[in-house]
């Protein structure tokens, strides 16, 4: 059913709409993703490089990415068609580890295997050592990416527009562990100090890779990966109301 209403709607605009995101190859102007979050982050990463934005219309839980709600979609894709969005260039995280590299617009996370010992993760900064504890993980995270697996760790909120990403440990064996919010244009530099285990590379929630005992990886900024397309006025600091509560009441 949203398939067709978007079909349709595209059709009375003079647009022409190719599902499946199969026109990007041919100079495609807009996406539309019809979903969730990781819906919306996966069209997303598919348009990295291809120049046009996503336009996300919430069918999912929070959809926090979305520029308009399903209730909505008949007057917001009818917006959008008429190029009446306002176009984000959201910021990513390149991670790279001994036999490959990958680049995230939410968070890259090193996490313990199911089933393997617990994880002892260091990671520097500037060539700093900033931290080294037992735990479950850890999760570098864009200012996109902050109100996810970050914000599940009690890792600070970081608004659309600040550059930085914030560094936060999963579960970790300590009363000490504190998230981080590290500068755009330092490299951070994690380290699994485990004899035996290595832990898994995910970036916005697909293993990638994994960081051998011993071996490290680093995680750097990296400006305007992902385009995001919404509507006019969109406001960050309403949005984290509306789909997460106010932060004190």
């Amino acid at each position: 059913m949203a398939i067709e209403t978007a079909k349709a709607v595209a059709s009375s605009a003079g647009w022409e709409l190719v599902e499946d995101g199969g026109a990007g190859e041919d100079g495609a102007e807009l996406c539309i993703a019809l979903g969730g979050d990781g819906t919306i982050l996966r069209a997303m990463r598919e348009a990295i490089g291809r120049g046009y934005p996503v336009f996300g219309v919430n069918y999912g839980r929070v959809g926090f990415l979305a520029a308009v709600e399903s209730g909505d979609v008949e007057d917001g894709l009818r917006k959008a068609f008429a190029g009446e969005v306002e176009v984000l260039d959201l910021p990513g995280l390149e991670v790279t580890w001994d036999g490959g590299s990958s680049v995230g617009l939410n968070d890259v996370g090193f996490l313990r295997k199911p089933h393997s010992g617990v994880a002892e993760l260091g990671y520097r900064i500037s060539g700093q050592e900033v931290g080294r504890v037992r735990c479950d993980g850890l999760v570098a995270a864009t200012p996109t990416g902050s109100t996810g697996y970050n914000l599940a760790n009690n890792g600070p909120i970081l608004a659309w527009g600040v550059e930085g990403f914030a560094v936060t440990y999963i579960a970790p064996h300590t009363l000490t562990a504190r998230a981080l919010v590290v500068a755009p244009g330092d490299v951070l530099d994690v380290v699994n100090h485990r004899s035996r285990d290595s832990v898994e590379i995910v970036v916005d929630g697909v293993e990638v890779g994994e960081l051998a005992p011993g071996s490290g990886a680093d995680v750097s900024f990296r400006k305007g990966v992902g385009r995001l397309a919404q509507l006019p006025g969109a406001n960050f600091y309403h949005r984290i109301a509306e789909k997460f509560g106010h932060l004190a009441s």
